[in-house]
Parts: C-alpha cells; structure tokens; sequence
C-alpha cells in the first residue's frame, strides 16, 4: 500500500493526544486550537437557579436537562472542529462527529468491529468490500440511511476542493493517487451502489478486511445526502448546518461548542438504536492538572485513556477517590524512540541503545508498573503479538561489547528530540541520558513542544526522537508500512524482508498467519532497531459512581452511549 505520511501523522497526534497535556486558550472557532494553559468555561453540572444549566443554552427549541440529566466527560484535546469534511482523525475529532454521525463500524473494548450503521462488511478477495447498511437506521427526520448517503459522503470527502487527505482514498479504484477525484466528479469507480441499503468499496490492490474496516469503515461518518446534496463542495467547507444539525444518525446532536473549552450536546430522541437515557452530554475541555479536582467534586464524570491526559502524579490520589471507580486500559500506546538510521547506520550501535538503558526500572519507577515493555510495535493487546519475542534485556556490558564492535569513539553528541508537554517522559529521557553516558553514548536532549517536534519529524534533522504513539491493534499495517518506508521516513529504514512480511499482513484474513508477519517484522526490529519502545502505557480512566453502563476503554468508548444512564 502507498504510504500514508499525512494519515501517518494524523494517527501519531491522536496518539499523542494522551500525554501532550493541551491547555485552552483559542477563541471559539471551526479552526484547530493551539495548545495553551487556560482555566476551562465549559459547561458545567451546577443549576444557574434560571432552570438551564450553566453553558447550556436551549438549542433547536430543546428545553435544557436538569443538572442530574447531565454526564461530563473531561478530556484535555483541544476540538479541531466539527465538520466531517474537514477535521483530521484526532480522537476527539472522531468522536465528536461521531455521536451525530455513525461510521459504519467501530472497535468495541475487546477490539472485535462492533456494527454500527453498517450490519455486515464482508469480501471474498481482499479488494472488494461489500457494505450493507442495517435495515433499521434511519435519519432522525424518519428518512432511512441508504449506499447512496454513503457513496455521496465518500464522494464529497475524495472531492480536491474540499481536500481533506487524512483518509488516504487514493486506495480505492478511480481516486487518484493524491486521493482526490477530479473536481465536480459525479461518481467514483471505486464505490458503487448495488441497491438502497448495499454499497460495494473496490481498491486497487490487495488490502485485508481488517484495514478496511479500521482504516475506512471506521472514518467513514456518512452524512445525509438529502439534506446536503443542494450545497457545493466550497460551501460544504464552512456550512453552518454543521454547528447545529438537525438530521443526525448517530445518539446526540451537537447544541454547542467552543473549540477550547466545551461541546454540549443533546439526546436525538428519535435516535433507531434506541433513544438515550442522558439528556445531555459535555465534553468539557481542561487543563490536565484540572482533571483530578473535577472528577473529585463530580464536576467531570468521566475521563477517556486517550482524549484525556491526566498526569502520572495524580494516579494515586484519583485511585483514592470514593465517588469514582478507576479502570486502567489496555496497553495499546508505545512510548516510541525512532532513529534517524542515515545518522547511525551500524545496526550495533542502535541495539547498544537498548541494551544500555533499564526499561523495566523506567516503567515501575515513572510509570507505577501501568503498562509493559516490548520490543518492535505490537503490544500484547494485539491478537497478532507473538509473545515469543522477549524483550532485550537491561544489559550495559553487552552495550559496550557492541560498540567496541562497532569502532565506537564516544564522540559524537546524538540529538534526542521529546514533546514537553510528556513531563513522565521529559523525566524518563533524562534517566536514559545518564545510562547511555555510563557506557560511553553522549545524547543531549531537546524539549520541543508538541507541534514543534512533528516539524523535526519531518525534517529528518534529528538522530533520535520520542512520541507516543498508538499502533491500531488489530491494523498496525498503515502506520508500520510508511515508517519502515525508507528514504524520506521518520527511520530512513527499509529492509526486502520487511517489506514482503507486511506485504503479507494484506493477503489473508488467517490471524495465525497476519501474526507470522508481523512476528519476522518485530524480530527484525529487535535485530535492526530502526525504533523501539521505552514502554507502552496502560492509561488511567475513571467514572463517577453516579454514571451506569458506562466504562472507560480506549476503543469502543461511546458504541453504547444511548444505554449510559445517572442514578437519582
């Protein structure tokens, strides 16, 4: 498959999300926010004694929930937005467009695809998709969901007016390869209508069910052709409508919002899978040191493994909270170290910076024990993880064996480049700076916040730099393709053997055969070590004791939202 550098960054800032720890500080706005340090004036929970609850303005003629009718989630993203056609793939983006806008499916929490709008996806030769639409889900203005919505959507999203690339569409057929149609197109090759509730997906080279359905069905958030089909591809950019729809699929319906401080929405009562027991719901946007005192006076509810950042010191003290039930994710996001290879290109010498630095004292002294250590990129919450693959071990002597091999002088000074706003991670890279020093690597580290460090990134002007980054589980192939793609990747590195293995994760649906794949590709990490992992994180999440059939998971988060209900 193409390599995917914009998707590829899209991901890594959703992973990032978790620890890059954004403050608030944009004026409201449908552009994206830049991080700041600002108290929230999102929504909360107490009565203004006028009936409304404070930031909670009736919208559409709804009169507003009483403040036992509420539930708020704290995360600590800025909104990028809420126009489908113009968001990226950050958590919070997705979700927020997801409550009023179903994608086809959705990972739940055991990372099985959970259906949504769409009650099948099937293929017989991994290139072409058969979609079915269920039955039941319709518009809230009583009009069904039909392939036509989801071509239009599909249409509209590949259009170069729009040009939105996140979702990479170049990999369906009649899409050209900057992933756009030509401007004004009327149908695409690559998805046709085979009847009202059937849509066929064709791509143009192998692909397995599973990057479908995690790398486009989930993405997909099909919008109402009825409704939008009068509106040119320029208007659709800043449409109005978008701010406060009134003809959703999905459980809620967006009232208002500030991309900095909240998003309020209200139940779509005539919601097909049920109408939802909350009446409203808020994202409510804070600092990350806020988010232990808001779930402390039941001002947040609930907080989400990766929409919310909340710092490693206050762990503790949110375990200790009587109102609130903790639940730590699965580890499923890796604190990766990539390497610049064309800067060290002795394989030797890159083991010799794992064999030199005590992964497990880092994880059990900064991390509490909330998480592992692996070597390569999948975690042992992936069903492809080959647990064979045991870790190198903390062993300095080794380092120094391998860089006498090596012709290793000391004198060089690598540049190690880590996002500020992981102050776990500042501390952990000063702790990997003095072993590497014992056995004789000079590293100076760099703290760049996190948008300065994804302009090194692409610059390649860097020896080695650390984010946090989340490999889909059951579809790490988009994001470990294009790192491992050579010249002008975040690692420089290729390898044939590599490349014919991941090629491989696209031919067969066989899980035993997917995780053969993917174990030749971390053997050669471990061997090669283009990258590796300092650890992978087991996030905090937490829900009020008031909030039922609610848990935090890091997949699957809202699939259920309309079933969440408060005690009185």
């Amino acid at each position: 498959m193409k390599k995917a550098v914009s998707r590829a960054v899209g991901l890594i800032l959703a992973a990032v999300m978790a620890a890059a720890m954004m403050g608030c500080s944009s004026p409201k706005a449908e552009e994206g926010a830049q991080p700041g340090n600002t108290e929230s004036d999102a929504p909360a929970r107490e009565n203004t004694g006028s009936g409304e609850t404070a930031g909670q303005e009736a919208s559409g003629g709804d009169a507003a929930a009483s403040a036992d009718r509420i539930v708020n989630i704290g995360v600590t993203d800025s909104l990028g937005g809420i126009n489908p056609f113009t968001i990226d793939q950050t958590w919070i983006n997705k979700y927020a467009v997801g409550l009023q806008f179903l994608p086809l499916v959705e990972l739940d929490g055991e990372l099985n695809f959970q259906p949504m709008l769409a009650d099948s996806i099937t293929t017989e030769d991994n290139q072409n998709f058969v979609v079915h639409i269920n039955e039941d889900a319709v518009w809230s203005d009583g009009t069904p969901v039909t392939a036509q919505d989801v071509e239009f959507t599909f249409r509209r999203l590949a259009s170069p007016v729009i040009a939105n690339a996140t979702l990479m569409l170049y990999a369906f057929e009649g899409v050209g390869d900057d992933g756009f149609l030509e401007e004004g197109a009327e149908s695409v090759a690559g998805v046709q209508v085979i009847d009202e509730k059937t849509v066929q997906f064709t791509s143009k080279y192998p692909m397995a069910l599973t990057t479908f359905e995690n790398t486009y069905a989930c993405y997909l958030h099909t919008l109402p052709k009825h409704v939008l089909e009068q509106y040119s591809e320029q208007e659709l950019q800043t449409l109005d409508w978008f701010n406060h729809p009134d003809v959703v699929s999905g459980p809620y319906r967006v009232t208002d919002y500030d991309v900095d401080h909240y998003i309020s929405y209200t139940a779509n009562t005539e919601y097909w899978r049920g109408a939802p027991r909350i009446e409203k719901l808020n994202f409510r946007i804070v600092d990350s040191s806020q988010v232990y005192a808001g779930l402390q006076s039941g001002e947040i509810d609930l907080t989400h493994h990766t929409m919310t950042a909340i710092p490693q010191e206050d762990y503790e003290s949110i375990e200790a909270l009587e109102n609130v039930n903790v639940i730590y994710g699965s580890p499923i996001t890796n604190q990766s170290v990539f390497i610049q290879t064309a800067n060290l290109p002795d394989a030797r010498v890159r083991q010799a910076l794992v064999y030199a630095i005590d992964r497990n004292q880092i994880l059990e002294q900064l991390m509490k024990g909330h998480g592992e250590v692996v070597d390569g990129f999948l975690s042992s919450a992936s069903p492809f993880y080959d647990s064979s693959i045991e870790p190198l071990p903390y062993d300095p002597d080794k380092a120094k064996e391998l860089l006498a091999q090596a012709g290793w002088d000391g004198s060089q000074t690598l540049r190690f480049y880590v996002n500020s706003g992981d102050g776990t991670f500042v501390n952990a890279a000063q702790v990997m700076v003095a072993q590497w020093a014992a056995v004789g690597i000079k590293v100076e580290v760099q703290t760049v916040d996190l948008a300065t460090l994804m302009t090194v990134a692409g610059t390649m002007d860097y020896d080695l730099f650390a984010v946090q980054y989340t490999y889909a589980p059951v579809d790490p192939y988009p994001d470990v393709s294009w790192l491992l793609g050579g010249e002008g990747s975040w690692t420089g590195y290729y390898d044939e053997e590599v490349a014919a293995a991941l090629d491989g994760t696209q031919q067969t649906s066989d899980v035993s055969e997917i995780t053969g794949f993917y174990s030749t590709v971390d053997t050669k990490m471990q061997a090669d070590v283009p990258m590796f992992s300092v650890y992978v994180i087991s996030a905090q999440g937490a829900v009020n004791n008031r909030v039922t059939g609610a848990e935090p998971s890091v997949y699957g988060f809202f699939n259920n939202v309309h079933n969440w209900d408060v005690t009185q």
